[in-house]
């Protein structure tokens, strides 16, 4: 990450960009989960804590907001037979549009052609149901197909969950996989939040994989409440940012809802005094979608496609936990809006050189909101 003043609309996407040592990034969760670190960054400082110790740094009145969405199995792995020749397939499930179609990332996206026939699965491994078999629809940019399957509804979903597995992100796989370890790890588990309950996210969200039921009881006991949202994490968190001008990317749409319950807490809890901490960007991007000028969050049932980058105005979020995000990626992008570009550089900085562990399994932060 180059230098760059708060007030500059005119970053790039080479602003955005840091050297990560491979031995930083984190393929396994620590134990228990709020054991891990947390840098708590606010006004260019910063300070080396352990995730548990959270609730010493909040006070009563304040709002924790989750995303409660539950990651589905969606990574299939099967073949594809075309005039006997066979190539292996590999399917990340995106977004459905109907009870038996989806759209999916596809390795090798550029061997698939409309028309050709995929069957996921062992032969017979979805029970009395035989494999799950695909057609491909239609082709899009990016390696993006779309699937129409075999089943539909409720029967689709029950074959998914048993031919499917966690869709972890590919930096782990890859690095799993050169380190010779079985990828089938506890991920089913280690990869959900202990409050997931809505199916649809095709990735978690990885900042609220720290808590435990211990520490929320701690939270709720010193009097800091807690709310849900549901967010569906989809496509916009695999996708690379391919344009130099960062205001030239176009997010793809995320499925979200706040109840009305939600935010009329959430309204409640900011007129009182308290602040609203969203924990994670998912949940940021949710809120800052529903919020009026005024920082009210209204109800909301559909999708956003915001993108939060340096030189946005934040209007519902007072603090924000989140772990360390890939260089040049819309996630980095928004947390350097929120605490301040010059700060999350610094931040990064003293992260690599103390040993945290980066991305999806790995640590946390607190951020205050800065512009420095």
């Amino acid at each position: 990450m180059t230098t760059k003043t708060a007030g500059e609309a005119s970053f790039t996407l080479a602003d955005f960009d840091y050297h990560l040592p491979e031995e930083r990034i984190a393929l396994h969760p620590v134990s228990p989960r709020d054991s891990s670190k947390l840098l708590v960054v606010g006004q260019g400082a910063v300070a080396d804590r352990v995730f548990s110790e959270l609730p010493g740094m909040l006070q009563p009145g304040d709002l924790l907001v989750f995303n409660d969405t539950r990651v589905i199995p969606a990574r299939l792995l099967g073949e594809r037979q075309r005039d006997g020749n066979v190539v292996a397939v590999e399917a990340l499930l995106l977004k459905r549009l109907d009870p038996s179609t989806w759209t999916a990332f596809a390795k090798p996206g550029k061997r698939l052609k409309i028309g050709d026939r995929v069957t996921f699965g062992e032969r017979g491994s979805v029970c009395l149901m035989g494999s799950l078999s695909a057609e491909v629809v239609a082709k899009g940019e990016e390696g993006v197909v779309t699937l129409r399957f075999d089943r539909e509804g409720a029967y689709l979903d029950e074959a998914i969950a048993m031919v499917g597995a966690m869709p972890l992100p590919p930096y782990i796989l890859e690095a799993r996989r050169r380190l010779g370890e079985d990828d089938s790890a506890p991920d089913a588990q280690d990869y959900q939040t202990v409050f997931a309950r809505n199916d649809g996210a095709v990735a978690s969200p990885t900042a609220s994989l720290h808590f435990t039921p211990g520490l929320i009881e701690q939270l709720v006991a010193k009097g800091i409440g807690h709310a849900f949202v549901t967010l569906h994490v989809g496509a916009g968190t695999f996708l690379p940012v391919k344009v130099d001008s960062i205001a030239e990317h176009k997010m793809h749409a995320e499925w979200g809802e706040i109840s009305a319950q939600t935010a009329r807490r959430i309204n409640e809890t900011r007129a009182k005094g308290g602040r609203i901490i969203a924990v994670g960007t998912t949940v940021t991007r949710l809120l800052e979608s529903a919020a009026n000028e005024a920082g009210q969050v209204q109800p909301f049932l559909g999708e956003t496609e915001i993108f939060i980058r340096p030189g946005y105005r934040f209007k519902a979020v007072d603090a924000l936990i989140t772990n360390f995000h890939l260089p040049k990626s819309t996630l980095l992008m928004l947390v350097s809006a929120f605490a301040g570009y010059g700060t999350m550089k610094r931040a990064y900085a003293h992260a690599i050189a103390n040993g945290y562990r980066f991305y999806s399994y790995g640590d946390s932060s607190l951020l205050w909101p800065g512009a420095s």
